[in-house]
Parts: C-alpha cells; structure tokens; sequence
C-alpha cells in the first residue's frame, strides 16, 4: 500500500467517527433545550433522543417540539404575564362559586339525618 491508500482509509475512518458523533449530537438538541427551560420531562425527551436513532429519526422532530413547547415561567400555556394575572383572577373566582365534592356530601348526609331516612332504614 502506498502513502495515498493509506491517506484514504484514515480519511474513511475520520468521516465515518465524525457522521456517527454528528447524529448523536444532533439527537442531543431536543434534551439540551429541555435542560436550559428547566423542562419536568428532560429524562424523558433525552430517552426519546436515543431510541430516535434506532426508530430512523421518526420521532426526533415530536420530541424538539416536546421540548420547545414548554416556557420556564408559563408552563405548557404560553400566555404572556398581562393574560396570566387576569386567568388566575377568574379561575379563582369560579372556583370560589363551585362547591367541592366533600361540601356537597355534608350537606346531602346533613339533610338525609334531619330528615330520618337513616333512620327509617336504620334496623331496630
């Protein structure tokens, strides 16, 4: 083997380590996102990046979406802070409107007591 041969196998080696380090390094950008927004799924979208390179790049583009859905400061959402103060505002006040379940037990057990069906069915 001459000088060039030899050239052109380290040249194929060379390419071939860096294709393989470029496609793991370009399934690792959906997790890099997701650690930088503080994402609660980063475990989960740092595992879909390696099974993307063994499912043919299928579901790489569903995890940087995944991933790039997701703000640090309004969740999954995206309002902007102006129309976060006012959700808030109203949620809070329908649900202070709304009887919890517990409330309304109470009250069909407290009714049920006043008005003797227990003890109508009650046994003597």
């Amino acid at each position: 083997m001459d000088l060039l041969s030899y050239f052109a196998l380290f040249l194929l080696f060379f390419v071939v380590l860096v294709l393989a380090y470029g496609m793991i390094a370009i399934h690792d950008i959906p997790y890099h996102i997701a650690k930088a927004r503080d994402h609660p799924h980063q475990d989960a979208i740092h595992s879909g990046g390696w099974i993307s390179l063994f499912t043919l790049h299928a579901i790489w583009p569903f995890l940087w979406i995944w991933a790039t859905a997701y703000h640090p400061v309004h969740g999954y959402a995206g309002k902007p802070p102006e129309k976060v103060g006012e959700a808030e505002s109203e949620e809070s006040a329908s649900t202070s409107h709304a009887v919890t379940p517990k409330k309304k037990i109470r009250t069909i057990e407290a009714n049920a007591f006043t008005s003797g069906v227990h003890e109508a069915n009650s046994p003597r």
